[in-house]
C-alpha cells in the first residue's frame, strides 16, 4: 500500500479555510473518507471521531462566516489526529486555533515489551511503505496517518524517540521538543510532546500555535553542523549511516549547513542505563544523574562551536512485526531525552528494502525555531 498524498498541506488548508476559499466542513469530510477507505489496511486509528469533527468542522466555517479576518484561527480546519485516546486532553491550543481533531491514534498494545508497534482498531498498525514492517512507535498510528495523507499533522509524545523513530521510517517530519517547553504529565521529564507532519512548514504551524511562537526567522546560512554516525556508542548498521550521511551531504551542497570539526570527538556516554534506572520505580537514580552530567558537559561544548549535530535517525531500518531482536530502537534518540534538547528527524532517503531512512537534526536547548527553520529551508532547496 504505497502512500498516496494528502490533497493539501496544513498550511495550504488554514490558508484557505480563512480566506473563505475553502470550507472547513469540505476538508474535514475529504479526510473522514480518505480513513474510512485506507484505515482497514493501515489500521492507524483506535477511534475515529466523524459526527464530533464534522461539528466542530462547521463552527470553524460559522465563526469565519461572521469574521472571516479571525486572526486566532492559526489552524482554521485543519484536519489532525491525536496521540492515543487521551490525546484530546493534551490538544486544547489546536482545537482554539480552529484545527479539528478527528480520531486517536494507535500506540502500543497492553504488554507490549517494545515500544514500536502500534494496535489500531482493526489490527496492528502497519508501515504505509511496507505492510509487513513497523511504523515504529510509539507514536505509530500518528506517523502512520500522516504518511498515508490520512491527516497533514499528528500530535505525539516523545519519551525516547517515540516521535523521530516513527517520522523515520515512515517518511515524514517529527520534532521532539525542549524537556520543560511545554506541559508533560510525564512525572521523568523524559517524555515531551511532538508533532508528525509531511512537512517542516506543516510542523512549524504545529510550533507556533502551541508554543506561542512567531514563524522562526530564517538563520545565516549555511549553519555549522557536526556529523555522527554513532555519538560515540551506539553501533547503527552500515545501511541507515550511509543515508544520513548522504542526506548531510545534500545539505552542504545546497549550502543548508556547513561541517565543521568538533574540537574533541563526539563521545556521548551510553544513555540507555540512565534513561530505564529514571523510568523504573525505586531504582537508584545516582548514577543516571551522573551520566545525564557528563553528556550534558559534552554536549555543552559541542554545541558552543556548532549549532547543530547531525546523525541519522534509527540505527536500523524498520523492522518486522515479529519485533526487533535485540537492537535497541532508541539507541540514536534518547540521548537527547536524558539531555533535554530539541530533535527533529527529517526523511533522508529510501534503504534497499524500499523503507524511509531519516536525519536526525539536534539542538541547544530552546531552539526549537532553528531546527524548523533550517528543515524548512532544506526542503525548500531540495525541491520536496
Amino acid at each position: 500500500m504505497p502512500p498516496s498524498a494528502a490533497p493539501l498541506s496544513a498550511v495550504e488548508i488554514a490558508a484557505g479555510v480563512r480566506a473563505r476559499k475553502l470550507r472547513a466542513a469540505d476538508v474535514v469530510a475529504q479526510a473522514l473518507d480518505r480513513i474510512e477507505r485506507t484505515d482497514p489496511r493501515l489500521c492507524a486509528f483506535v477511534e475515529v471521531w466523524g459526527e464530533e469533527a464534522l461539528r466542530r468542522a462547521g463552527e470553524v466555517d460559522r465563526r469565519l462566516d461572521r469574521w472571516a479576518a479571525d486572526p486566532s484561527l492559526a489552524l482554521a480546519g485543519v484536519p489532525i489526529a491525536v496521540k492515543g485516546r487521551h490525546g484530546l486532553r493534551t490538544a486544547g491550543p489546536l482545537l482554539a486555533a480552529g484545527a479539528v481533531a478527528v480520531g486517536a491514534t494507535s500506540v502500543p498494545g497492553p504488554g507490549t515489551p517494545w515500544q514500536t508497534w502500534g494496535l489500531g482498531s482493526r489490527g496492528r498498525t502497519v508501515n504505509p511503505w511496507r505492510a509487513d514492517r513497523t511504523p515504529g512507535g510509539s507514536s505509530a498510528g500518528a506517523a502512520a496517518a500522516v504518511a498515508a495523507g490520512l491527516v497533514p499533522l499528528a500530535t505525539g509524545s516523545d519519551g525516547a524517540g517515540s516521535v523521530r523513530i516513527p517520522a523515520a521510517w515512515c517518511g515524514v517530519a517529527g520534532l521532539k521538543t525542549t524537556a520543560g517547553r511545554l506541559p508533560s504529565a510525564d512525572r521523568t521529564g523524559l517524555a515531551v510532546p511532538g508533532v508528525l507532519a509531511r512537512s517542516a512548514a506543516d510542523a512549524a504551524s504545529w510550533w507556533q500555535v502551541v508554543a506561542g511562537e512567531p514563524e522562526p526567522a530564517l538563520p545565516s546560512l549555511p549553519v555549522t553542523a557536526v556529523w555522527s554516525p554513532d555519538l560515540g556508542f551506539a553501533g547503527p548498521d552500515p545501511e541507515p549511516v550511509a543515508l544520513g550521511r548522504a542526506a548531510v551531504e545534500r545539505l552542504v551542497a545546497a549550502g543548508v549547513v556547513r561541517l565543521v570539526r568538533p574540537r574533541v570527538p563526539v563521545r556521548l556516554m551510553d544513555p540507555g542505563p540512565a534513561w530505564l534506572a529514571l523510568r523504573t520505580p525505586g531504582a537508584d537514580p545516582a548514577g543516571a544523574h551522573r551520566v545525564r552530567a557528563e553528556n550534558d558537559r559534552r554536549l555543552a561544548a559541542l554545541f558552543a562551536g556548532a549549532e547543530l549535530l547531525l546523525t541519522p535517525t534509527a540505527p536500523t531500518a524498520p523492522h518486522g512485526h515479529e519485533g526487533p531482536g535485540g537492537r535497541y530502537s532508541t539507541s540514536l534518540t534518547w540521548a537527547f531525552n536524558l539531555s533535554g534538547h530539541p530533535a527533529l528527524s527529517l526523511p533522508a532517503g529510501f534503504g534497499g528494502d524500499g523503507c524511509p531512512a531519516g536525519l536526525q537534526l539536534a539542538a541547544p536547548h530552546g531552539r526549537e525555531g532553528l531546527l524548523l527553520a533550517v528543515a524548512r529551508e532544506a526542503e525548500a532547496r531540495s525541491g520536496d
